[in-house]
């Protein structure tokens, strides 16, 4: 796959072509709006935009100038090369098909690499569905996708606006919600947890944010031998779920 064809293939440029791709029933990433930019076709598009739980932004007109050098008119929007679902109606569907779900929540995986590599982890080890957040997540790219060797297409994502309401939906759901921590003081491996499951992995920076780590039902972190004091997110990731798989 050839990753310019991939950008220019999930780019929009200005109103009508985006007001046309919603109409299409596109999923759309993000939009940026350049700031300052008014109007009421600008304000029905916000409105439509929250409506269907798509994220966007307002940045300064360089930033649009840098993605196009075509007239963007102050807008600029990218489409998914995979289809967007929601945590609940996910979760409704695993237990009507009489299984117990195994669910993956990323709390602002930004690194498009480790988004991949451990979207490929999850496909491997039967994961449901891998949860992020419209705001702060990587985006799913052409690197995002050869790094997950095509697992992108197999695994549903689902974008949500808040990962706390959606850790209070899971456990409403009969969903053990697990953080994975080195801060926790039990080690995995040591309860006995069963599915139905969903695991939280933390950002590169700082790990799970301290509300979701709140919201989770238990924290367990993962023992080494050596002096390294942490993994990355994306081994992190493998491990936890191959010891619950």
């Amino acid at each position: 796959m050839d990753s310019t064809k991939l950008n220019k293939e999930n780019l929009i440029i200005g109103v009508h072509p985006l007001q046309g791709a919603l109409g299409a029933g596109k999923d759309i990433d993000k939009v940026f709006f350049q700031k300052g930019l008014k109007g009421e076709h600008i304000k029905a598009l916000k409105i439509e935009l929250r409506a269907l739980g798509v994220y966007y932004t307002e940045v300064p007109i360089y930033k649009l100038n840098k993605i196009t050098k075509k007239n963007h008119q102050g807008i600029v929007a990218f489409t998914s090369p995979v289809a967007f679902h929601r945590a609940q109606e996910v979760i409704q569907s695993i237990y009507e098909a009489g299984e117990d779900p195994f669910l993956l929540v990323l709390d602002r995986v930004s690194d498009v690499r480790n988004f991949g590599a451990i979207v490929r982890s999850a496909e491997f080890f039967g994961v449901h569905a891998v949860i992020v957040p419209m705001k702060g997540s990587a985006a799913i790219n052409y690197d995002a996708i050869k790094t997950s060797a095509g697992a992108v297409f197999n695994v549903k994502i689902c974008k949500e606006p808040s990962l706390y309401n959606t850790i209070k939906t899971l456990k409403n759901s009969g969903v053990m919600v697990v953080g994975i921590t080195e801060k926790a003081n039990k080690s995995i491996g040591a309860p006995s947890i069963q599915k139905p499951l969903a695991l939280v992995m933390g950002s590169e920076e700082d790990g799970i944010s301290k509300d979701l780590l709140a919201e989770c039902t238990m924290a367990l972190r993962i023992d080494g031998k050596g002096k390294t004091g942490s993994l990355n997110v994306a081994v992190a990731a493998g491990v936890a779920m191959q010891a619950y798989c």
